[in-house]
């Protein structure tokens, strides 16, 4: 085999399988369409204002440290990690509060004090979320699910045999409903199924284990700014001599019987006899793989959500705001028949606030905020978007103008908007679906896509949209398992 490798797209799936195949000796070459790295992990700088566009929060900081750790690097040369002390400062309309700390037994109190529900039982669901991250990371997370001696090892055997604890039959709602009484308790914890771009109603209970990941494990914020992460990330490609072209416009992955021999990029074809795809795997069968069909099981599942994001400078300071702010729905259930069933806006959504600059003071002039405003959306199904974002846009500042008595139109100096049809243009992203496909049935993780062809020899798969799904931390363990299957392959 060549050790020569091509990779496409330099998303942080994509930086990071260059990285670890660089240093088992490969010669990696990035190909990039856009004129910069990171994907949807990306920054927008404006008249003294800096907005981290995608991913806003980072668990699990050692898959990213474990890249530096592998090219003998101290990772503190490069990044810094803060542990956040609260997650998530949380509203409801009827005035109430909660402070999603951190530390489990303060988070807990904060529970018991604003709702009905009890601190014991806050503590023993996020223990039983801990018991089926344990259960299920070695299945779910660190290894391939379409290999079948991986079935065989010991961790991937004790959650076969446990799976009831697993919780795969009930969706989270129901698990959740059945253990809290209270709304607002159920609220928060249903929401973590947005975390991979899922419905609470249909996600099956095993997403649970998000809220271990924030609160046993911690939730933190990188100086500089989310795309600080990249930053650090192409310095060290640039340390291993990894090459990325960018303005790339890749054409084809160029095959010959079922093999790989190389990628037709501005109608001229490079040579290569393996290449990792960090693309959005429908797009790249629907683009770059002309003589293959997208596969039926992938077509057939419903893609997850999708957003509208609104980066807003803010000409003043909100001292009631966090870092992490959400001002919740009055009906949670409506919200999300409408993003899955009706494919349309609720016109009361929860907003997501994320001000960089309460951390990073730089990313925003003294005295002023910037505000990455969010609500989920159903994917791009050709709806009238110019219609949806206008009258979005009208019960977003209505909402906030409820919950912080102002009138913030009044505060927006410069805006920049993101859609669903901007990040499938950005991104790739398949009709914008921000994690390729939801995880709304018990059967979704074994239905993603492998880090591997199974028809082409020599493609490899890695990103949020494959095995084992969207995020910074899974995106990693996607280059991880591909690292391990080219030892054992090449």
């Amino acid at each position: 085999m060549s050790k020569s490798v091509a990779v496409i797209g330099a998303g942080i799936g994509g930086l990071a399988i260059a990285i670890r195949l660089s240093l088992k000796g490969y010669q990696v070459t990035i190909f990039e369409k856009n004129s910069y790295a990171g994907g949807k992990l990306n920054q927008i700088e404006k008249d003294g204002f800096r907005f981290d566009t995608g991913p806003s929060l980072l668990t699990l900081p050692e898959s990213v440290i474990e890249l530096f750790e592998l090219a003998k690097k101290d990772y503190r040369d490069y990044l810094e990690f803060t542990k956040l002390s609260s997650t998530c400062k949380y509203f409801y309309s009827d005035g109430t509060e909660i402070n999603a700390y951190s530390e489990p037994e303060k988070f807990a109190e904060e529970i018991a004090e604003k709702t009905s529900d009890k601190k014991s039982d806050v503590l023993m669901f996020l223990d039983s979320n801990k018991r089926k991250y344990q259960l299920t990371s070695e299945i779910f997370i660190f290894n391939s699910l379409h290999k079948i001696k991986n079935y065989f090892k010991k961790e991937v055997i004790n959650g076969i045999i446990n799976i009831k604890d697993v919780d795969v039959f009930r969706t989270m709602n129901q698990a959740n409903s059945t253990l809290f009484h209270d709304k607002k308790t159920i609220q928060i914890f249903n929401r973590y199924a947005t975390y991979n771009g899922s419905n609470p109603y249909k996600a099956p209970a095993t997403l649970n284990i998000i809220s271990h990941l924030e609160h046993n494990e911690g939730a933190y914020i990188a100086k500089g700014g989310m795309y600080s992460i990249i930053k650090s990330l192409l310095d060290l490609c640039n340390q291993l001599s990894i090459k990325i072209e960018y303005n790339s416009n890749i054409e084809e992955i160029v095959t010959k019987n079922n093999k790989v021999i190389g990628l037709k990029i501005d109608n001229k074809i490079k040579e290569f006899n393996t290449v990792v795809n960090n693309m959005d795997v429908i797009n790249t069968y629907k683009k770059l793989l002309p003589n293959y069909k997208v596969p039926n099981y992938l077509t057939n599942q419903e893609g997850s959500s999708s957003a509208l994001i609104f980066y807003w400078s803010i000409n003043r300071n909100f001292p009631k705001l966090d870092l992490h702010n959400i001002l919740f729905s009055d009906n949670y259930k409506k919200e999300f028949d409408y993003i899955f069933t009706e494919k349309e806006i609720y016109k009361d959504p929860t907003v997501y606030i994320y001000i960089s600059s309460k951390y990073n003071k730089s990313d925003a002039p003294d005295g002023m905020e910037n505000w990455f405003v969010m609500i989920n959306t159903p994917y791009n199904e050709d709806q009238d978007w110019d219609k949806l974002i206008d009258q979005s846009r009208k019960n977003i500042i209505k909402k906030i103008n409820s919950f912080l008595k102002v009138d913030i139109e009044q505060n927006i100096i410069s805006e920049e908007i993101l859609d669903p049809r901007s990040i499938e243009t950005k991104t790739s992203s398949y009709r914008g679906s921000l994690y390729g496909n939801s995880s709304n049935s018990k059967f979704s993780a074994f239905l993603r896509h492998p880090n591997f062809s199974n028809k082409i020899k020599g493609l490899f798969f890695c990103g949020g949209s494959v095995h084992p799904g969207g995020g910074i931390p899974l995106a990693l363990a996607s280059a991880k398992i591909v690292s391990q299957m080219f030892d054992k392959n090449h």
